[in-house]
């Protein structure tokens, strides 16, 4: 999927879009006990329930593709003989009415995740008539009927009793304690919505957390291997350039890929190329030998790389580089420079002992207050 149709279903979630008429989940204990079913029609809640839980499901499409989001991939074999995906299809197909499907999916998510509180698992089943645009620009008769489901697992969030002021009255009255509904930790939409078509060769998977993919989750209800955490990702990038590039990796070169980076990510943005930005074994290696790395220790990266994240991996340039920030850091100090000015920042070895310099070329200050240097000529 691209980032204008992920964008185009997120519109789907607004109440005077949205053609979903309830939504179905259930709420699970810590352990792991459901106690209750859930079934809240959207059509006749009170408008600012249904607004609030289309907004929850909403957000199990928010995020970057390749970072919060990631495309799970299902092979012919299974779409014709995965009993995950023929779950998921079930309760596409019968529109989460299917309760034995359901109930599957419930034992599935149940047995994938824990948290130390209760939780509830929702789902969603939007019909979408996908319009086409002529020639004019004006949308035309719908071509795809895309129909899909949205799931999203979010923590009970406890708050204990606590004192509200009314208005009303102008006193403070009790609140009982409650429980809230948290943020969504992990969801996804199946099928894919790619070219504006169905996909069923694909679901969109989110995880909330950059560093934590719950790979039982993605076992048990795709079949399918996690995606590397972002987090990961980037330790991982960082461990291939510095065993391959060894006494090679000095500042410079650290510089040099951050740059060169960034006119990647820059000039894509530029394009307006719907498609998102991948950097593969084939990028770095490039990037590398634009800075100068001999081409011994350039394969030795591309190695790694096969190794670290399986051959011919694409990856999402911010999971491994931060092309917004550049930062040094040593155990006492550290120093945050605006990319685009990574040239005022050098390294230097003076006496035998090693320096970061920075040239200052305007004000300085320090806790707020402005210094002035002195010239020892």
């Amino acid at each position: 999927m691209t980032e204008r149709e992920l964008r185009e279903i997120k519109r789907r979630f607004r109440p005077e879009h949205s053609n979903i008429p309830r939504i179905v989940g259930c709420f699970v204990n810590g352990n792991g006990d459901i106690l209750s079913k859930i079934s809240q029609p959207l059509g006749t809640s009170d408008s600012v329930v249904s607004e609030k839980l289309l907004g929850v499901m909403k957000k199990t499409l928010s995020g970057t593709l390749g970072t919060n989001l990631n495309e799970i991939q299902f092979s012919t074999a299974d779409v014709t003989n995965s009993e995950q995906h023929l779950l998921l299809m079930k309760l596409r197909d019968s529109e989460l009415r299917d309760e034995e499907a359901l109930s599957a999916y419930y034992a599935k998510v149940i047995e994938s995740v824990k948290f130390e509180g209760n939780y509830v698992i929702l789902l969603a089943n939007d019909i979408y008539d996908v319009l086409t645009k002529g020639n004019d620009g004006e949308e035309a008769d719908s071509s795809e009927r895309f129909s899909y489901i949205v799931s999203a697992v979010c923590p009970i969030k406890n708050i204990p009793e606590a004192l509200t002021f009314r208005e009303s009255d102008s006193l403070f009255h009790t609140v009982s304690a409650a429980g809230l509904l948290g943020a969504v930790e992990l969801g996804f939409m199946f099928p894919l919505f790619d070219d504006r078509k169905t996909n069923i060769y694909g679901a969109l998977y989110y995880t909330r957390s950059l560093s934590e993919s719950y790979p039982e989750f993605t076992d048990n209800v795709f079949g399918k291997s996690s995606p590397m955490p972002p987090k990961i990702q980037k330790a991982t990038f960082n461990e291939c350039l510095a065993e391959a590039l060894s006494d090679e990796l000095d500042f410079e070169v650290v510089r040099s890929v951050h740059t060169q980076f960034a006119e990647i990510v820059e000039s894509h943005k530029e394009s307006k190329d719907p498609e998102p930005l991948v950097i593969t074994k084939a990028t770095v290696k490039s990037v590398l030998e634009g800075c100068g790395i001999a081409e011994e220790k350039v394969e030795r990266v591309g190695e790694a790389m096969d190794e670290s994240f399986g051959v011919g991996a694409s990856l999402t340039p911010k999971n491994i580089v931060d092309t917004k920030k550049f930062e040094l850091t040593t155990p006492d100090v550290t120093i945050k420079v605006n990319p685009e000015h990574r040239e005022l920042v050098s390294t230097q070895i003076i006496g035998g002992v090693q320096y970061i310099m920075i040239r200052a070329t305007e004000g300085v200050e320090v806790n707020g207050i402005n210094i002035k240097f002195e010239d020892n000529n």
